[in-house]
């Protein structure tokens, strides 16, 4: 059992890629992350992009891809990622349109199985990221979240391990009932605010029992933490650092018992 790997997904600095993609992506390997996971590209070339992570030692995990992407244009987003070398083609969000009811999400898995089939013909893994609401609906008599893999073999896991929390579910149990699908997994933290909504935090300010989920994590198979924060309370360079110090703090230089 190898040690995790170390990812950041940039959806947690949007801002700073619209402004300098080149620039924000040196600092976050300056930092220490070993590998960035996609949200948009900022319409930097696959070739210029590949080259960029290369010189940074960054590793491409994979890419956040809107369900309209997927439809619109799925070789091209599966070109752009075997072009920097990634293999995980992920669905981040489905619009509250779209699933506002069983016969709804019977639709969408349907939809999300076939092209799980097809981005598996050209040699990289399809995956669907929950939030809080694959729990608020049943499908056949259990939690969207679990008839998105019920028999779905070519769709594979990455999990949200803060919006399973959130949602009142036990993120160590989902991550064992997962094991050998979960390659990677969305370590974050959260607390609620007066009305109960969800406040993204720093590693280590929150809720989740993060440490158990790390040895959850590398009990299951999962290959990297992605550290995420939705929305920062400091500058969110600031915050990817402070949420990486933890990681190190309580990982990456605790040596094993």
């Amino acid at each position: 059992m190898g040690r995790l790997g170390i990812g950041l997904q940039l959806y947690t600095l949007r801002d700073d890629m619209a402004k300098d993609l080149e620039g924000t992506l040196r600092h976050v390997a300056k930092l220490g992350y070993e590998g960035v996971e996609f949200a948009g590209y900022f319409d930097k070339p696959a070739a210029e992009m590949k080259e960029l992570l290369d010189e940074l030692g960054l590793k491409a995990i994979g890419s956040h891809v809107s369900l309209e992407r997927f439809r619109n244009d799925l070789q091209g987003e599966i070109d752009y990622l075997h072009t920097i070398g990634a293999k995980y083609a992920i669905c981040p969000y489905v619009g509250a349109e779209e699933r506002e009811n069983a016969e709804q999400w019977r639709k969408l898995i349907a939809e999300c199985e076939q092209i799980a089939i097809e981005v598996g013909k050209q040699g990289l893994q399809f995956l669907y990221h929950n939030h809080d609401f694959e729990f608020h609906h049943k499908v056949d008599g259990e939690f969207v979240f679990d008839a998105m893999y019920a028999g779905k073999d070519a769709i594979q896991v990455e999990m949200d391990v803060c919006w399973v929390k959130y949602a009142g579910q036990d993120p160590l149990a989902y991550i064992a009932k997962y094991a050998g699908r979960l390659p990677l997994l969305h370590f974050k933290d959260f607390s609620k605010d007066a009305e109960g909504k969800l406040v993204t935090l720093e590693l280590g300010l929150g809720e989740v029992p993060l440490e158990q989920v790390i040895k959850a994590a590398e009990q299951a198979g999962v290959e990297w933490l992605v550290v995420e924060q939705d929305h920062c309370q400091k500058p969110p360079l600031v915050s990817i650092e402070n949420s990486l110090n933890w990681v190190k703090e309580h990982y990456i230089n605790v040596v094993p018992n």
